[in-house]
């Protein structure tokens, strides 16, 4: 009963160990790798729009996975992620498809901007 008042609190505490997880193989990783990591996670939290958990957690566990295959492979940080790296970081976030807070504000003002053509058209 208590967990799961906790959870509705605070969230999925399996989300959240998971969340621990990744960031502890990003913090682990060797050099270079580790600074990119860090940064891209960064950015793709403060960027990515992203309000659902566990589409969240997928994307930073294939974070992980791809700057720790990297590391492995002795991959360039530059081969990863191009001349544009926040076009790199964007089309990341892009491939986790999921509900944005921007969505509710994008459909409002189309719903608007439709509004006010009907207006001017009668």
């Amino acid at each position: 009963m208590a967990m799961k008042w906790i959870e509705a609190v605070t969230g999925p505490l399996e989300q959240k160990k998971q969340y621990r997880q990744d960031k502890a193989r990003i913090e682990s990783l060797p050099e270079p790798y580790g600074t990119a990591a860090k940064a891209m996670h960064r950015y793709l939290l403060n960027t990515s729009g992203i309000v659902d958990g566990d589409v969240i957690i997928r994307m930073l566990t294939d974070l992980a996975d791809l700057w720790e295959a990297a590391a492995v492979d002795g991959t360039s940080v530059h081969s990863i992620v191009g001349d544009d790296p926040v076009d790199f970081a964007d089309t990341f976030a892009r491939a986790y498809a999921a509900k944005e807070w921007q969505d509710k504000e994008r459909a409002r003002f189309t719903q608007a901007i439709e509004d006010a053509e009907r207006a001017e058209g009668s």
